[in-house]
């Protein structure tokens, strides 16, 4: 793949991910901001009098503005980082057109990148959480992200190798099954984190990580989508109608005196 094309690619990466950021936008403020908003609601009440701080950024300008940068901004980087790893894996691990590809770089990069270390890590609202080990948990939560990721890595190159030998089928059930059997060894030697507050309502609790999965599904589906209309369109061209190739030779002909 040359220069040019992989410059396209990013390009139009970066514009899907900028449009698959506005799809994650709007379900972020119609899904998670009300559970957010009940979260503080329910640290406000249950903070003493001395623990309340002064407000630096009103809560209506980061649900709103606030909420959009972050996302849009991140939207167009991992659409951006996206669209390199894309161009590394397309021809490289099977036969797959454009728009397959793209798909199927989405789903694999939600479940490696999220979905797993959600299951172990889940997302937490406001009042969630020990200010003291946020470092901790931080560090355990990227920490499962890496881990995750190179299991992901390390299970589709054992699965390309035993391909010629298991076959296609085989060789990714086999691949799934180890890697599922390494992530659940890493969830069993890393440590639990649970700090939820006592009285702390699981309803709320519950549907902000819903919300947390569907802002993430939302944006790497609509990522997946997008990008792959657009890569189809770069990769493989449609071409020319009867009439419109007829025209075109027509205008590219020189006239005659």
């Amino acid at each position: 793949m040359n220069s040019a094309t992989v410059r396209n690619l990013l390009v139009r990466g970066m514009l899907a991910g900028l449009t698959a950021g506005v799809l994650a936008l709007v379900v972020a403020y119609f899904l998670g901001e009300p559970y957010v908003d009940k979260a503080i609601g329910f640290e406000e009440t249950h903070a003493s009098a001395h623990e309340h701080e002064v407000e630096l950024v009103s809560r209506s300008l980061q649900s709103t503005a606030g909420l959009a940068t972050g996302v849009l901004i991140y939207g167009i980087a991992f659409g951006g980082i996206a669209a390199l790893a894309y161009c590394f894996l397309l021809g490289r691990v099977g036969r797959f057109a454009p728009r397959a590809a793209a798909l199927l770089l989405s789903a694999c990069a939600l479940a490696a990148v999220y979905v797993v270390p959600f299951l172990k890590y889940p997302a937490n609202p406001p009042a969630v959480g020990n200010p003291d080990t946020i470092g901790k948990r931080t560090t355990l939560y990227f920490l499962m992200i890496v881990l995750s990721v190179l299991l992901a890595v390390a299970a589709t190159l054992l699965g390309k190798r035993l391909a010629p030998k298991l076959g296609a089928w085989y060789a990714t059930v086999t691949a799934v099954v180890a890697f599922a059997l390494a992530i659940g060894l890493a969830f069993a030697f890393l440590p639990a984190v649970n700090e939820v507050p006592s009285g702390f309502p699981a309803t709320v609790l519950w549907r902000f990580r819903l919300s947390a999965l569907a802002i993430q599904a939302t944006l790497w589906g609509g990522f997946g989508l997008v990008f792959g209309e657009l890569a189809e369109r770069l990769l493989n061209p449609r071409p020319l109608s009867a009439a419109a190739a007829v025209a075109t030779s027509a205008v590219a002909a020189p006239s005659r005196p």
